[in-house]
């Protein structure tokens, strides 16, 4: 996926769109205006999680072991996991915590989690891949081959080694977002360099060395904005990346340790009540299957968007196609009758 999202055939670099033609295109794609819809609500829930709760009047960590049925082992009072006026998407099983403001919280561990692992990647990407590209062969070397070590190391076993030795005192989300971040910038040192290195051959890069600007003016001034494309569709496309990696080590039980919530925790908890309280797996399934397909469709407009070449590409065979090609004239009509026969 990496360099194929920022270079062309010919290896350079294409140029991104104005402001106003990239927003038309974005806006024109309909699915991804609805997907930028569902993620913002799920940010803005994620955002006001403590004004919800404290609407709803619960706690996420507040036990109630009196809505559970200790007789059957925990299972929720009630219809549909114990769905009330008090608790608006029932409690958990055994526990009786709210399952609403677990949800909540949960999508800021999840989200927050995801966001700041993307943007320490990009940054740590992008410094590499510069450093890779305009400082030198020996540091395109040895960039480039810790790159290829990186890309090649088996990231879950690395991660779970990390998580098992490091020291209690470290928050766990901050953990898990530097390692996932640690672990996961070397696709945008990739694509930074493979376009640094087109780019810096361009007469206007070469003009701007020629006047007496400095590497790193070039790489800011001439670089940087060039780049800004491919790396904005490449951190787009990183996020639900990232939202699955924090659901799966919770779900492996080496990620958010309880009582903080978060969707893949929840679900590992909710592993054995699949039966007796379907509605504990199935909400934050539900919402981290909704979130990783709205962040997806939003990077795919994204790449869409930035491509001058995408619109003609996906109106290749469509009606749209179709209609644009202009009808052969008469005499070519005629023509091509006359060899036929």
């Amino acid at each position: 996926m990496s360099e194929a999202l920022l270079t062309t055939g010919a290896g350079v670099v294409a140029p991104a769109p104005g402001g106003r033609l990239f927003w038309r295109r974005l806006r024109a794609q309909r699915a991804v205006t609805a997907a930028a819809a569902v993620f913002a609500l799920l940010v803005l829930v994620a955002l006001a999680a403590p004004l919800l709760t404290a609407l709803e009047g619960q706690d996420p960590n507040a036990f109630h072991p009196t809505l559970v049925d200790s007789a059957s082992g925990g299972v929720p009072i009630g219809s549909f996991g114990g769905i009330s006026g008090e608790h608006w998407l029932g409690v958990e099983p055994q526990t009786g915590r709210d399952l609403f403001a677990r949800i909540v919280y949960g999508a800021r561990v999840s989200l927050g989690v995801a966001f700041v692992a993307t943007l320490i990647q990009v940054a740590f990407g992008v410094a590499l891949g510069l450093f890779a590209a305009l400082g030198g062969r020996w540091a395109d070397q040895i960039v480039s081959r810790v790159t290829d070590v990186a890309a090649a190391l088996p990231m879950l076993v690395i991660t779970l080694g990390l998580l098992a030795v490091a020291p209690a005192s470290i928050p766990r989300p901050v953990l898990i977002t530097l390692i996932i971040a640690g672990l996961g910038w070397f696709g945008t040192s990739k694509i930074v360099r493979a376009g640094a290195l087109s780019l810096k051959t361009l007469d206007h890069v070469s003009a701007a060395r020629l006047s007496g600007w400095g590497t790193w003016a070039i790489a800011r001034r001439e670089l940087l904005p060039a780049l800004a494309a491919p790396v904005i569709t490449y951190a787009v496309l990183l996020v639900p990346s990232n939202v699955v990696a924090e659901a799966a080590l919770s779900f492996l039980g080496v990620g958010i340790k309880p009582p903080t919530p978060s969707w893949g925790q929840m679900l590992t908890d909710a592993n054995t009540w699949y039966q007796a309280a379907p509605t504990y797996l199935l909400l934050p399934a539900g919402l981290l299957f909704i979130t990783v397909l709205s962040l997806t469709v939003i990077g795919e407009g994204v790449r869409t968007a930035l491509d001058p070449r995408a619109a003609s590409r996906l109106r290749v065979g469509t009606r749209k196609g179709l209609k644009s090609r202009k009808p052969l004239r008469k005499s070519s009509r005629k023509s091509l009758k006359e060899k036929a026969s």
